[in-house]
């Protein structure tokens, strides 16, 4: 019998959230909102999303509409939050919120591109 990752109490929960801005608890599932520039940016969030937890093997449920694009993470084989939502959600967060930094020889998109969002 394989033994059951622990998980974090709502304490604990809140606790590491201080250091992720924008992620937030909610019936018992991390969440994130991100805004886009429109389809084409909200398609290529998704994918980077979808790469990075392939890449983990552990996967996000995902909302995606035109110019938004919703993460929730919780560790459904553990019944509740554990290590590996908080490591996803901080690699998501670089993924998403990544620019070339200033001076740089990339110059960046001049466009919006993907911001945090509303959390609804």
């Amino acid at each position: 019998m394989t033994k059951r990752e622990p998980t974090y109490a709502e304490a604990q929960i809140q606790e590491q959230l201080a250091s992720l801005p924008g992620w937030y608890y909610e019936d018992g599932w991390l969440r994130r909102y991100y805004a886009t520039d429109g389809w084409p940016i909200t398609m290529m969030l998704v994918n980077a999303i979808g790469f990075v937890a392939e890449a983990a093997n552990h996967h996000p449920d995902l909302s995606v509409t035109w110019a938004r694009v919703g993460v929730k993470l919780r560790t459904h084989s553990a019944g509740g939050i554990t290590g590996k939502d908080f490591e996803l959600a901080r690699r998501i967060e670089e993924v998403a919120l990544w620019r070339p930094p200033a001076g740089g020889a990339l110059e960046g998109n001049p466009k919006k591109f993907v911001q945090s969002g509303d959390r609804r």
